[in-house]
């Protein structure tokens, strides 16, 4: 795959890109979670659109931004600098979107759900992936080794960490409903 200036799929401009919307994903994901707990917990201010009584949700915010991108992109072709400034858009837009994952695929429900959360682990690798990978073309034998370990160092590291969550729900999920319940409307 070619970029606009005829750069392959991984070449430094396209891994800045992906690297900045990487950084701008997780820092917003990061952000949004604190906010809603602040909010919810009644720390801060409830700050949340509300439109007729009806709570706009930060996924709308995120849908919104994910197609003035599209339509930038497709319709204004921008030059370097300007890419960059739209790779840290769309990284925003995502992680608005993605936090809310578990939210528009159960068509409602609690905040915290678990889909939200593995969603947002996801779309993180993929672009990690784009970001710091070679290209499979690239790949040597000492690479090959590296991807087996870190497979194999995933798979443990996942059962382990689905097990923590299990633990960690049992004793958070009732705090976090707590929190929710009381939590401006």
């Amino acid at each position: 795959m070619k970029d606009n200036s005829g750069n392959n799929e991984h070449s430094p401009s396209v891994t800045l890109l992906a690297r900045t919307a990487l950084l701008a994903f997780v820092l917003t994901f990061m952000l949004a979670r604190i906010l809603v707990f602040l909010i919810m917990s009644r720390t801060i201010p409830d700050f949340y659109l509300h439109i007729k009584g009806t709570h706009v949700h930060h996924l709308n915010y995120g849908v919104f931004l994910l197609s003035g991108v599209g339509a930038y992109l497709l319709f204004v072709r921008p030059a370097w600098g300007k890419r960059q400034i739209t790779a840290a858009i769309y990284g925003i837009a995502m992680a608005l979107t993605f936090d809310e994952f578990g939210m528009w695929i159960h068509l409602g429900g609690s905040y915290w759900q678990r889909a939200s959360w593995d969603a947002v682990v996801v779309i993180s690798s993929i672009f990690g992936l784009v970001a710091f990978a070679p290209s499979i073309k690239r790949f040597r034998p000492h690479h090959w080794i590296s991807a087996i370990i870190l497979i194999l160092m995933l798979i443990i590291f996942s059962s382990l960490f689905f097990l923590s969550f299990k633990y960690a729900a049992r004793k958070l999920k009732p705090k976090f409903f707590e929190v929710e319940s009381k939590a401006p409307k």
